[in-house]
């Protein structure tokens, strides 16, 4: 990974750190970052160029819905499902599987 204050190179260093199993929300990092740009931490997500080694499909909204992926919605639920988080009706439980920083 690059080094530097770029906006999305610091919101792929925060997301490094969630493990298998977890989820973590774009709201989450975006505070981690002192900012409200949680729309800015999706498009960064999107324009992910680490991935899987940077995992953005552990990136859920603040409601426990999915969100976005690049690779597609039932992509997103096969990584996550394989990894140990159980979806429900699209959502994810925040209270059992979200990270905390």
């Amino acid at each position: 990974m690059k080094t530097g204050n770029n906006f999305n190179e610091r919101c792929y260093a925060v997301l490094k750190r969630v493990p298998k199993g977890k989820v973590i929300t774009y709201k989450s990092i975006a505070k981690k970052l002192k900012s409200k740009g949680y729309r800015a931490v999706g498009k960064a997500m999107n324009k992910n160029p680490y991935s899987p080694k940077v995992p953005c499909h552990r990136v859920v909204n603040s409601d426990g819905r999915l969100g976005g992926y690049a690779g597609g919605i039932n992509k997103k639920i096969k990584i996550l499902e394989k990894e140990g988080v159980e979806i429900k009706n699209g959502k994810v439980d925040l209270k059992k599987y979200g990270y905390k920083l």
